[in-house]
């Protein structure tokens, strides 16, 4: 993956777009920080790691703001937290044995599901 030094087009707008994304549809962002990352030269597996770390500090900030703002309170949400974090690393393990082919494949399944999901409701 290249190191941007100097932050071209790609990378200040995919950046944007993806905190938007991601603060408006609650983690919605990785299904753009991936694509842009692949765009700025990243192979498959790059990408996706990319993302998640991406991911991490806009979460963060967009769960602060939710928190603070009361549309979220932390007891509600915290008996979430372990199978979470249980599947998050499953999923990180996981992301080392599959193919880049299988890995596009699933990734664009959620995508699909979740579009579906939300156009149903």
């Amino acid at each position: 993956m290249k190191h941007h030094l100097i932050l071209d087009k790609t990378v200040i707008l995919g950046g944007a777009l993806t905190g938007l994304v991601n603060g408006l549809l609650g983690a919605g962002g990785g299904m753009i920080a991936v694509p842009v990352l692949e765009k700025s030269g990243a192979d498959t597996k790059q990408a996706h790691s990319g993302s998640i770390a991406v991911m991490l500090p806009l979460s963060l900030l967009s769960a602060g703001v939710s928190l603070y703002r009361g549309r979220v309170a932390l007891p509600d949400v915290l008996p979430y937290l372990p199978a979470g974090i249980v599947g998050a690393i499953g999923g990180a393990w996981l992301m080392n044995k599959i193919s880049p082919t299988l890995l596009h494949k699933l990734f664009g399944v959620f995508a699909i599901w979740a579009g579906i999901r939300m156009f149903l409701r």
